[in-house]
C-alpha cells in the first residue's frame, strides 16, 4: 500500500512539472523557486495522508501492514562532557639559556655537542683566560712580598719586645714594630682578597650548567666569541625533561569557559602515553591582539619519551554533566512542531513506533544530550528509524 502512494507522489510531481516547462527551462529563476516550492509542499501533504492512511488501514486490518524492522537502544544516564578541541604543544619548565658569568670571551675549548646528559655545575666550555691568569699571577707574586715583609717584620717586633724586656731599649721602637706588623698585616689580607677575587674572576672564563638536563642547542664553535645570545638564538640551551607543560592557545571567545582548574584531555600520537587527563594550570592575563588568542599551561607528567615542542591534542571540557540522558545525533528528527526521536512501546501485546518531542542540550562529536523529553528505559529506535510513522507496527532486529 505505501508503494502505491509513492508511485501517485512521483506521477503526480512529473506531470506537475512536464505541465509547468513542457520539458523546456521557461521563466525567471524566481518564478522556478515558486514552482519547486509549491511541489515541495504537496509532497509533504500527500506523505502526511499516506502516513494517516496507513495508520488507520493498519487499525482496521494490521495484517495488511508488515512490521518494519528497527535496531533499539535502551535509554540509560551515562556522564556526558563537552570539550573544546584544540591543538598545543608539549614544553619543557626548565630551560636554560647558558650565559657568561663576566664578559664575553673567545672559546678555547667546548667540552659538549648537541644531545649530550650533562649535570648542573658541569663545564660545559672555556673561554680565553689569559689577561685573567696573568692579573691573578701578578697578585700572587705581590702576596709572596708581602708575606715575607711581614715575617721579617714579626721578627724585628719579637727582637725589640726581648730588649725591652731586659730594659734595653726604648718603648717607642717596640710601639713601632708592632704598628708596622699590624700595616703589613692589613695589606697582606687586602692582597688575599683580591687573589681570591682574581681567581674567581678566572673561574668565569668556564661556562657552566646552571640545570641538570640535555643539550638541545650548541650555536658557537672554538674561536668564536660566547655571548649566551646569537642572531639565531641561543648559543647554548639546555632542557630539562623532568617537568613537562602543555602550551595551548584558546581564541578568546573561550574567555568565560577556561580558568584555572579547568579539566583536560591531552591525547599524543602513537607511540606515546595515549591520554593523559590534566587540568589547567595557568592562564594567561593578556590576549595576543594579533590572534586574538590568550595561552593555558597544564601540568605534565614526565615521561622519557616525550619531546619538547611536541605537537598534541587538546580537548579543554567547558561543560559536563554526570548524569545525563544522549542519543546519538543522527536520530534526531524534525517536522513543523519541533524536534523529536521514535521510541519503541508496547502496546496490545504489539510493539509500535511513537514519536517524542524532546529539548537537546550540547552536542559532542555524534552524541547529543536531551535536557527533556525522554527518561531512562526508553527504547529508542537508532536504526530504521527513517518514514516511520507514529503508531507504526515495528519489529525489534536481533542484530
Amino acid at each position: 500500500m505505501h508503494y502505491i502512494f509513492k508511485a501517485i507522489i512521483a506521477s503526480i510531481l512529473v506531470f506537475s512539472i512536464a505541465s509547468c516547462g513542457g520539458g523546456k527551462e521557461k521563466g525567471k529563476l524566481g518564478d522556478k523557486k515558486v514552482q519547486l516550492e509549491k511541489l515541495k509542499n504537496q509532497q509533504n501533504k500527500l506523505s502526511e495522508q499516506i502516513e494517516k492512511l496507513e495508520e488507520e488501514i493498519s487499525v482496521l486490518d494490521p495484517s495488511t501492514i508488515k512490521a518494519k524492522l528497527v535496531s533499539i537502544e535502551t535509554i540509560d544516564g551515562e556522564s556526558f562532557s563537552h570539550y573544546i578541541d584544540l591543538q598545543g604543544k608539549i614544553d619543557a619548565k626548565n630551560v636554560a639559556y647558558v650565559a657568561p658569568r663576566g664578559m664575553a670571551g673567545v672559546v678555547k675549548a667546548l667540552y659538549v655537542k648537541k644531545g649530550d646528559v650533562v649535570r648542573k655545575g658541569q663545564i660545559l666550555a672555556k673561554l680565553d683566560d689569559a689577561v685573567a691568569r696573568q692579573q691573578v699571577a701578578a697578585i700572587v707574586q705581590q702576596t709572596d712580598v708581602l708575606r715575607t715583609q711581614l715575617n721579617l717584620a714579626k721578627t724585628a717586633l719579637q727582637r725589640q719586645q726581648n730588649l725591652w724586656d731586659n730594659n734595653i731599649g726604648t718603648e717607642m721602637q717596640v710601639i713601632k714594630a708592632k704598628a708596622d706588623v699590624e700595616a703589613l698585616s692589613s695589606q697582606l689580607r687586602g692582597v688575599e682578597a683580591q687573589v681570591r677575587m682574581a681567581k674567581e674572576q678566572q673561574n668565569f672564563s668556564n661556562i657552566i650548567a646552571d640545570i641538570s638536563g640535555t643539550i638541545d642547542q650548541v650555536n658557537v664553535r672554538v674561536g668564536e666569541t660566547f655571548t649566551g645570545m646569537s642572531a639565531g638564538g641561543p648559543q647554548i640551551s639546555i632542557v630539562n625533561t623532568s617537568v613537562l607543560k602543555l602550551l595551548v592557545n584558546v581564541p578568546e571567545t573561550y574567555l568565560d569557559k577556561v580558568s584555572v582548574g579547568t579539566p583536560l584531555v591531552i591525547t599524543l600520537p602513537e607511540g606515546n602515553n595515549g591520554k593523559i587527563n590534566t587540568t589547567v594550570s595557568v592562564v594567561s592575563k593578556l590576549i595576543d591582539p594579533s590572534s586574538r588568542t590568550f595561552y593555558i599551561e597544564a601540568n605534565v607528567p614526565s615521561d622519557p619519551s616525550l619531546r619538547a615542542n611536541q605537537i598534541a591534542k587538546v580537548q579543554i571540557q567547558d561543560y559536563s554533566r554526570p548524569e545525563a540522558i544522549t542519543i546519538p545525533v543522527n536520530t534526531l528528527q524534525n517536522d513543523q512542531q519541533g524536534k523529536y526521536v521514535m521510541v519503541a512501546v508496547t502496546e496490545n501485546n504489539k510493539m509500535v513506533a511513537r514519536k517524542k518531542r524532546i529539548n537537546v542540550g550540547q552536542l559532542y562529536e555524534d552524541r547529543l544530550e536531551v535536557k527533556a523529553g525522554l527518561d531512562k528505559g526508553d527504547q529508542l529506535i537508532i536504526q530504521g528509524f527513517e518514514n516511520l510513522y507514529d503508531g507504526q507496527l515495528i519489529s525489534k532486529s536481533e542484530g
